[in-house]
């Protein structure tokens, strides 16, 4: 869009907006239904300068708006470059990565916080998951996954002490700690659906309750077959993609 079809299309969208609304937030549901009416694909916003002309609203006003659509994530603001829409991640089934890989790859800053790292003896489920005895001795890791300043999942891991002795081994990544010990997966098989993201998760990741999102549950195997991992994953559906190639069976 140019800055005359911006202009049109949020000047359409203030008209007649409650007068009793605080500016910034009829700015804001203004361009959020820019956004999403966008008959094609919107990357970036105005600068806020070209904004504050295009309404007649103060900067200050237009500061605010833009910051309340970036708390819920519809937009990405990266510093000198603009205001980005979404900022989705693209996420290719093909690969066996690992988060870290990931976001590093297209020039994320990755970060994590560990809301627990943890031993103890299997549950029936972890044990199946990983085809160890019951009550096998097992490593839990909790984890709360950043790109940059943007919270984007919420997993739960599960390896074998066999495999990985220490939870604390794990400082950013777990495969790089797996690698280091020869144990790096090299297949997996990922379960995806689509889910509602519950209240604690919703906290932690900084959106509302029942926010649509994706659960993915992995279990990754070493050559020799054993399960070396089990993770369940929560992403936020505002931030990530995930794509698959196909290709036709031949004849």
């Amino acid at each position: 869009m140019n800055d005359q079809q911006w202009t049109r299309a949020l000047q359409k969208q203030l008209a007649g907006k409650d007068e009793r609304v605080p500016r910034y937030r009829q700015l804001q549901e203004a361009l959020a239904s820019v956004i999403a009416g966008g008959k094609s694909r919107i990357d970036l916003l105005p600068g806020e300068r070209a904004l504050a002309r295009m309404t007649g609203l103060s900067r200050v006003t237009v500061r605010r708006a833009l910051a309340d659509l970036a708390s819920q994530g519809l937009v990405h603001p990266k510093p000198g470059a603009g205001t980005y829409v979404g900022e989705r991640i693209v996420r290719s089934l093909s690969r066996l990565t690992g988060f870290t890989e990931d976001l590093r790859e297209r020039g994320l800053n990755p970060r994590v916080v560990f809301l627990e790292r943890s031993g103890g003896e299997a549950t029936p489920e972890e044990a199946m998951a990983l085809l160890v005895a019951p009550g096998s001795r097992v490593i839990r890791l909790r984890r709360l996954r950043y790109g940059g300043d943007r919270a984007l999942a919420l997993e739960r891991t599960v390896v074998p002490q066999s495999i990985l002795s220490d939870p604390n081994l794990v400082e950013d990544s777990l495969y790089a700690a797996l690698e280091a010990r020869g144990s790096r997966p090299v297949r997996a098989l990922q379960r995806i659906r689509a889910v509602a993201i519950d209240e604690e998760a919703a906290g932690l990741m900084g959106v509302e309750p029942r926010t649509p999102g994706l659960e993915l549950e992995r279990r990754a195997f070493l050559a020799d077959g054993r399960a070396v991992e089990f993770t369940r994953s929560i992403y936020r559906g505002d931030a990530y993609d995930f794509v698959a190639e196909l290709e036709a069976r031949a004849a």
